[in-house]
């Protein structure tokens, strides 16, 4: 048999270099679905031990499933009514609020005027041009809004129906993949799919640790500054992770203000801005590094390389997206042998010591080298000293 003709590897980087492009744009273009059913199964998942157990004490899988769903549901709302409990005691504070808000602002215009030479008269005249600016373009805005809001509030009803139908046929996809794989052994296929819910479930378990120990710095920043509402506040920072920029911005942004404006020193603030850039620090250096990317066995290099991605990618949903589809993705690499070293390069080095090639541990010194040079020389010489005198013998036999 004639061995098949291989492409040059120029094309063939080339037709891989294509793929992946192709596939970048397909997950960027579909990324409302997408994004959708990967939150489905990151749910089912979650849901799965709870199901299992219920199953194994007699109840028909879907009333097992029903009954997961009114749970997770009855935590979602018990969530929602606690921050709503939370926003109406702070509208309570409001009149008061604002009264001090617009201290803040004439005290603020009065500074202005002394230090800066700037006219309070024109500064209302600025002030009232702006906020006309802004209310001729709320419409636009509020429009926009709603339309955001209705849409994802449509795909967030459609979540409970796909968790619903994940769960229900899961020993069917089980069974697909038995199918698409059909040359690799079961056993193998089972090994693969528990560790990728092994990895999934602690990369759940770790997001909510990391937004509970946030939200216990926060809280306790802001107790020890004794600004109100600290639990509020700290947990709406926690949670607020999750957005990029935007979320860090107004998680820190309320509490300061909120400080400027009922405290009488302007300190407060600075201390609750102090105390948020302290907990950032720890959050983006160590906190979701270790604690996260430990979780998913994925170094913290990698974990925030494709954080950025994945903002760029899919935007909000990227980033809670980002580091489970990496989990998945370095499991899988580390079962086919033609991608264990992209495996290996997403790993943490300390779960790799085993396969890391040892260097030599020290660089021999100057004399060393210089000995070997010697030997080897004199080896040489040697060798062509015999040659020298077979050549000598060979000369003085034909003269004789």
């Amino acid at each position: 048999m004639t061995p098949e003709p291989t492409l040059p590897y120029p094309v063939r980087l080339a037709a891989t270099l294509i793929c992946v492009l192709l596939i970048i744009y397909g997950l960027y273009a579909l990324q409302g679905v997408v994004t959708l059913l990967l939150f489905s199964l990151l749910l089912a998942m979650l849901l799965f031990p709870l199901c299992r157990k219920l199953e194994r004490w007699k109840f028909p899988r879907v009333a097992a499933i029903f009954v997961c769903l009114v749970i997770l549901i009855g935590v979602l709302v018990g969530i929602g009514w606690v921050v709503s409990m939370q926003m109406a005691n702070f509208s309570d504070d409001f009149p008061k609020f604002q009264n001090k808000m617009n201290a803040v602002l004439d005290r603020a215009q009065e500074m202005a005027n002394d230090q800066l030479g700037l006219d309070k008269t024109r500064q209302n005249t600025e002030i009232r041009r702006i906020t006309n600016d802004v209310l001729h373009n709320s419409g636009s805005y509020i429009t926009t809004f709603l339309s955001s809001t209705t849409s994802t509030l449509a795909d967030l009803s459609l979540i409970p129906l796909f968790v619903f139908f994940i769960l229900l046929y899961r020993d069917f996809f089980r069974s697909f993949v038995y199918k698409l794989f059909s040359k690799t052994k079961r056993s193998r296929l089972d090994d693969v799919l528990s560790k990728i819910y092994v990895v999934v479930q602690g990369y759940l378990a770790g997001l909510v640790l990391v937004i509970g120990i946030v939200a216990c710095l926060n809280t306790t920043g802001l107790l020890i500054l004794g600004i109100d509402y600290a639990w509020f506040f700290g947990t709406l920072a926690a949670v607020l992770l999750l957005v990029p920029y935007i979320g860090i911005l107004i998680g820190s942004l309320l509490p300061t203000i909120y400080a400027l404006v009922t405290k009488d020193s302007p300190m407060y603030a600075v201390g609750v801005i102090g105390v948020f850039s302290f907990v950032q620090i720890l959050e983006g250096n160590f906190i979701t590094p270790y604690v996260v990317g430990s979780k998913v066995s994925v170094n913290p290099l990698a974990a925030m390389v494709v954080l950025i991605l994945g903002g760029q990618l899919w935007g909000i949903s990227g980033l809670v997206l980002a580091l489970p589809v990496t989990a998945i993705v370095k499991v899988i690499c580390d079962n086919v042998d033609g991608l264990k070293p992209y495996g290996f390069l997403l790993g943490d080095p300390e779960y790799s010591k085993g396969s890391v090639v040892k260097s030599s541990s020290k660089l021999p010194k100057l004399d060393t080298l210089t000995k070997r040079k010697r030997k080897v020389e004199e080896a040489l010489a040697n060798e062509e000293q015999p040659q020298n005198q077979t050549e000598t013998r060979s000369l003085r036999d034909q003269n004789s």
